[in-house]
């Protein structure tokens, strides 16, 4: 008798989710998609989708329960993790960790309050569900500051504002862009080098892989804060890493949380502090952690696959890099028609891995405001890390993306 595919249930459609599908497929799982644009990409790789709000979690839970799913996941769509941790602790499924404690890890405001009961390096920070109520605290703030929603992703609606002047059209960005409407106003915490935004991984609590990159931002771009490149390793110390992770697992344990892959975010101080700015028990957007299994030949899509219908998970253990990587985040200056793509790697000595461009000749494009702006990406290897560091450093001398 042929066995029964166990149903994994991913929430969300964008083209991020194509290699968890691929991943799923191949470990002979039952694929269902699940939100409310069915002209989303990865819907057509899917064997099932049902148009429903991934926020709406009894609908989903309905749904779930309709379709006696396995396992359930919100890789690399951040509106859909509350929602999968809720309908995991609701039908008993594998589950990333508690469902408390995940919507801590998924709100702003909460996260911060948790980080600072707990002894954690944090930056000051408050969240208001009012304009006027933001407005009326100011004698507090440490400029400069960052504005942003409590629940979004992507750097959709993050602002840094430098004086009292510039706040109030900052707060009614952010109030756009929430979910829940609610915003947070946070000390904007000066670093050393790079920031870090990357994948990790637990299991049953314990971390086996801990990784930071060096995320990088184009000054010139529409949002100046949306991730626009990210190169590994980081520009931490190893002692700075070590910290780090320690601080993580600190973190992780406090929470109760189980086996996952986690976005995090990451950085040092320039007062030499280390401060964890986020943690999302869900795999990054951008590609982040392809770009591990390039660098390391460690596969967390299989890995995080496999825990979401609770199947032992095997092969996540740590690895050092193999050489100097790269990821390009293309995206357009302006808004306006896609024309063409150049780029002379060989000027920087890099070897191109992948190039994946998402639009054509034609194509209207936006400027880059968000993640959901980019028009593809470049997978870059290099012998040196002086190389790595040149390219990133002048991106617009050897890559052009012409927009009419």
């Amino acid at each position: 008798m042929e066995q029964k595919k166990k149903k994994l249930l991913l929430l969300g459609g964008l083209r991020y989710l194509l290699p968890v599908i691929e991943a799923a497929r191949n470990l002979g799982y039952y694929v269902i998609t699940c939100d409310y644009i069915p002209d989303n990409i990865a819907h057509k790789y899917s064997d099932e989708y049902h148009n429903i709000s991934i926020v709406d979690k009894e609908s989903v839970l309905a749904l779930a329960r309709e379709l006696c799913i396995d396992g359930i996941m919100s890789f690399a769509v951040d509106p859909g993790v509350v929602t999968a941790a809720y309908v995991q602790e609701q039908m008993g499924l594998p589950a990333f960790g508690p469902y408390e404690s995940v919507r801590i890890l998924q709100n702003k405001d909460k996260f911060r309050n948790f980080l600072t009961q707990h002894g954690f390096n944090v930056p000051k920070a408050k969240g208001f569900s009012t304009i006027e109520e933001a407005m009326s605290e100011t004698y507090w703030y440490p400029w400069p500051v960052i504005v942003k929603p409590t629940d979004a992703a992507g750097s959709k609606g993050v602002t840094r504002v430098d004086c009292l002047a510039d706040l109030k059209p900052a707060l009614e960005y952010a109030f756009n862009h929430s979910i829940s409407k609610r915003v947070i106003v946070e000390e904007f915490i000066e670093k050393q080098g790079c920031s870090s935004d990357t994948d990790c991984f637990s299991i049953n609590g314990e971390l086996k892989f801990v990784s930071f990159s060096a995320q990088r931002f184009d000054d010139n771009a529409a949002n100046p804060y949306t991730p626009s490149a990210y190169s590994w390793p980081s520009t931490m110390t190893k002692e700075q890493e070590a910290e780090l992770a320690s601080e993580l697992q600190r973190l992780l344990k406090l929470l109760g949380m189980r086996t996952s892959i986690y976005n995090i975010e990451t950085r040092i101080g320039t007062n030499g502090k280390p401060y964890i700015m986020e943690v999302s028990p869900r795999g990054g957007g951008n590609r982040l952690a392809e770009m591990l299994r390039y660098a390391t030949g460690v596969d967390l899509i299989t890995a995080c696959v496999r825990a979401a219908v609770g199947d032992e998970v095997i092969g996540v253990e740590q690895k050092t890099y193999k050489g100097h990587w790269a990821e390009i985040v293309l995206h357009a200056s302006k808004d306006g028609i896609f024309k063409k793509l150049l780029v002379n790697s060989l000027s920087v000595n890099a070897e191109v891995i992948e190039e994946d461009l998402w639009v054509s000749p034609g194509d209207k494009v936006k400027a880059f405001e968000g993640a959901n702006d980019a028009i593809g990406t470049l997978v870059l290897k290099f012998d040196k890390e002086d190389d790595l560091t040149r390219a990133m450093l002048n991106l617009n001398s050897w890559i052009n993306i012409e927009i009419e």
